[in-house]
């Protein structure tokens, strides 16, 4: 799979090398995924890792955008991230009809910068409208179909 994909198009494909070992095309990007060990080859990011690092990036991104634009002394953003499963119970913040388990992600902030209370106040309220968070957020459907077999591997 070496085909440079489309703009908003990503297409991931068994690599051949391990046992779950993904290859993933994004536009011009090659990036590799697998399971940690000791289920897979730990050859690169779990898919959990690689969502949790869109919304890092996108956070990133989204404050810096923000900052940049009022032309404030922010240094760097560091975004820490951390999934889990909960009890939907032990959630405060979340939908009271929710049951079972839930996705919790932990998501931390730190603004490198001689920042004001107030302006660090703003870019963690902005922080919250990156568009992936919005997306993470949001009802999302998922189409699935089944796609022919080609003649030639993809």
């Amino acid at each position: 799979m070496t085909t440079p994909q489309p703009e908003g198009t990503v297409t991931v494909a068994e690599s051949g090398t391990g046992t779950y070992t993904q290859e993933i095309l994004a536009g011009g990007h090659r990036l590799i995924a697998d399971e940690p060990r000791p289920f897979g080859d730990d050859a690169g990011p779990s898919p959990y890792d690689l969502l949790l690092s869109a919304l890092g990036a996108c956070t990133s991104m989204t404050v810096r955008m923000y900052a940049d634009k009022k032309g404030w002394p922010l240094e760097q953003v560091r975004v820490s991230l951390r999934h889990s499963r909960i009890h939907a119970k032990d959630c405060a913040d979340c939908d009271i009809s929710a049951t079972g388990m839930i996705d919790h992600m932990d998501r931390e902030i730190e603004l490198l910068g001689d920042l004001d209370d107030d302006q660090r106040e703003k870019l963690l309220a902005i922080a919250e409208r990156c568009p992936v968070h919005r997306t993470l957020t949001s009802s999302v459907h998922v189409s699935t179909s089944l796609r022919p077999v080609s003649s030639q591997p993809a």
